[in-house]
């Protein structure tokens, strides 16, 4: 469907390269205990996903943005549309990104490395065909 954009990347963590890899171990965003457990390559075309130290620390300004856009929308939400009050408003931000908090920072990581790396539809068999040299 998406397959071949950005946002098939972004929205299920696959490899920004060839769309087929799994960028991350375990699928499961809300198992804290391996929320930043990356594979280091694609297991299908071998890019490597940290591109240099540190590389995902950049990822936390694409978190910001994110959690504004989330916390922006529960209020307007909340406020406007369900009529709750100013503080109960507030309150609902705090739920709204304590509850998704794993989310936003799957997606910014996901956003963040789609900003560097773009699709390659023969990224598969370029990979194939250095592993037979």
């Amino acid at each position: 469907m998406l397959k071949g954009s950005k946002l098939y990347s972004v929205f299920t963590g696959k490899c920004p390269v060839c769309h087929e890899g799994d960028m991350y171990k375990e699928s499961n965003p809300y198992k804290l205990s391996k929320i930043y457990e990356m594979y280091e390559r694609c297991s299908v075309c071998n890019t490597k996903y940290k591109i240099e130290p540190s590389f995902f620390y950049g990822a936390m300004y694409v978190s910001y943005g994110i959690g504004v856009a989330f916390a922006v929308a529960a209020f307007i939400t909340s406020y406007f549309f369900i009529g709750l009050g100013v503080v109960p408003s507030f309150i609902s931000i705090i739920v709204v990104l304590v509850a998704l908090g794993p989310i936003i920072m799957r997606l910014s990581r996901n956003v963040w490395i789609n900003m560097f790396l773009s699709y390659d539809k023969n990224a598969k068999n370029k990979a194939s065909k250095s592993g037979q040299d």
